[in-house]
């Protein structure tokens, strides 16, 4: 289907795409996913940190083994092919699996897609079923010393030899899977542009820097892949010559959507060992849970996770309805740029936002690095500058929408679907701000590009109308009302807020008038909501559980 908008849409399309319906084979994969990340991942994480490379091989065989790495690989090529939801689900059961859940998104992610997606079919008979054992593992080469946020501006070289083979030369810059990877997706500049290669390790002029300390995700290897004079045959050309931007921008959209994935599981994860700790350590003779300060802040972070999820499930749903065949792959996944990066920021700013209430709440404790947390919180800070920095993403969901709206300014009208008056005065309001900042005579597109300032309100205004709406979705079709109403009310009235404060700066700033436009936007405003009351809710139910848990 082709796309005219991007803002979620009730229909039997979106029907039951929440975990609240996993089906029993959808929790038998939960079930073995978290049991491979709790049995064998984690108490693996010291050796790991070692640069104890033969437990990380081994523990990529155990995932093949298990069926893990070939969610997305087709049958024909010994994989699984369940879709997005279905490889989400695992990327976020091993969320909880701190760096090798990084080695793992990788090696599934940027370093298998590129196959699936563009490779020929030789390539792919080659290097799937080997990606989807863990008999080999795989690694991106795109990003470079000098380019940093501009990831196409790329200076290593391939230059074409006589019998139609290529010489790479140049460095890619923090490689993740660097000194375990067997196969490297390599970015160069060719002749006819850039360019990808499949580039194996055993080839001449291939080497590996020393890995690099980091702040956090100590266990997944971080390197410098070097290429000296490397010879690569032309059967090694990943794609079309020259069209390797195609390549590198559309799987990092789909390695956004598998990124919030993991950072789901990852939160969800800091969330449980918070709320345990809460309820194990007294104060003043009383459990830390029964303080009705930090069951708000358990409240917050409950919601903030439920919101994440919710729109990452949704995003994949839509992806999986699509037909992502060889012959329009180039023509579906640049539709769904926006809903991968909002989905990508918002997924990692609720995880630092998770961790760093996960520290408060274990006081002192929490900076100690014999407690969890404070690891979860070192790991947690990589998220916002992967796949993208969330500024980059964020500049991408505004560019989006803005193009959108100078084709044609109908294309956000609401459905009725769902009859939520809060949401419909949102949309409106937002309407009518961009009718107007598209209007010529207010900006160009060339000059927004000048004004990132917007653009990130923009960016951030869409990003709560998109969660809000399928949160909505997701609680009509709940069969756990009252808990799943209770978040609904709570984040559509947070988001709201929001709303209303960055399209109230947007018109400060573009508007002849303001004051016209901002009388639409006042409207936002709504009847007053016991909010604490509604945050005790949530409290009350996560702590009865015992973990976030539905």
């Amino acid at each position: 289907m082709t796309r005219t908008y991007i803002f979620p849409q009730m229909n039997d399309t979106t029907k039951n795409f929440a975990p609240d319906h996993f089906n029993d084979e959808e929790k038998l994969i939960e079930q073995t996913v978290e049991q491979f990340a709790a049995e064998r991942v984690y108490p693996s994480l010291e050796k790991l940190e070692s640069y104890d490379y033969a437990t990380a091989r081994q523990l990529f065989e155990e995932a093949g083994e298990l069926g893990l790495l070939g969610a997305d690989v087709p049958e024909d090529y010994d994989g699984m092919e369940m879709g997005k939801k279905i490889s989400g689900l695992v990327a976020e059961g091993l969320g909880h699996g701190s760096s090798f859940g990084v080695s793992f998104n990788i090696h599934t992610g940027v370093g298998t897609l590129p196959y699936m997606y563009f490779g020929t079919k030789e390539q792919k008979k080659k290097c799937l079923p080997k990606l989807a054992s863990g008999e080999w593992i795989g690694a991106y080469a795109l990003t470079e010393p000098n380019a940093g946020s501009d990831a196409l501006a790329a200076k290593a070289t391939a230059k074409l030899n006589d019998d139609g083979s290529y010489r790479l030369n140049g460095e890619k810059q923090w490689i993740t899977n660097a000194h375990l990877a067997n196969v490297y997706v390599v970015f160069a500049k060719t002749e006819e542009g850039m360019t990808g290669f499949i580039v194996e390790r055993d080839m001449p002029g291939v080497s590996v820097g020393p890995e690099e300390q980091k702040m956090g995700i100590k266990g997944s290897s971080t390197a410098t892949l070097i290429l000296e004079d490397v010879n690569v045959p032309e059967e090694n050309i990943l794609g079309e010559r020259g069209k390797g931007h195609y390549i590198a921008l559309n799987i990092l959209n789909l390695a956004r959507l598998k990124l919030a994935f993991s950072n789901i599981g990852s939160g969800k994860q800091a969330f449980n060992t918070a709320l345990q700790y809460t309820q194990e350590r007294k104060q003043f003779n009383r459990e830390l849970s029964q303080f009705s300060m930090l069951r708000e802040k358990l409240a917050m972070m409950a919601a903030s996770i439920y919101r994440a999820e919710t729109g990452v499930y949704y995003t994949a749903r839509l992806i999986d309805e699509e037909d992502l065949s060889e012959d329009n792959i180039l023509k579906v996944l640049p539709q769904y740029a926006a809903d991968c990066a909002l989905n990508k920021v918002a997924a990692s700013e609720m995880l630092d936002y998770v961790v760093d209430e996960g520290v408060q709440m274990h006081g002192g404790y929490g900076y100690m690095e014999e407690y969890d947390i404070e690891r979860m919180y070192r790991d947690a800070r990589i998220n916002r500058i992967f796949e993208g920095t969330n500024e980059i993403n964020r500049l991408t969901v505004a560019r989006s929408i803005t193009k959108l709206f100078t084709k044609d300014a109908s294309v956000f009208e609401a459905d009725d679907a769902l009859g939520n008056e809060q949401y419909e005065k949102a949309l409106a309001a937002f309407n009518k701000v961009m009718q107007t900042l598209t209007s010529e005579e207010v900006i160009s597109l060339k000059e927004f590009e000048n004004e990132q300032e917007l653009m990130r309100l923009i960016s951030d205004t869409v990003m709560d109308l998109y969660l809000m709406k399928a949160v909505l979705i997701r609680v009509e079709e709940s069969k756990k009302r009252d808990i799943e109403e209770a978040l609904a009310a709570y984040i559509t009235h947070d988001s709201s807020r929001k709303i209303q404060a960055n399209l109230l700066e947007i018109t400060a700033r573009i508007a002849k008038d303001p004051a016209a436009l901002q009388g639409a936007i006042r409207d936002l405003t709504v009847d007053s909501v016991d909010l604490i009351g509604l945050k005790r809710q949530i409290a009350d139910y996560m702590i009865g559980k015992g973990s976030y848990s539905l």
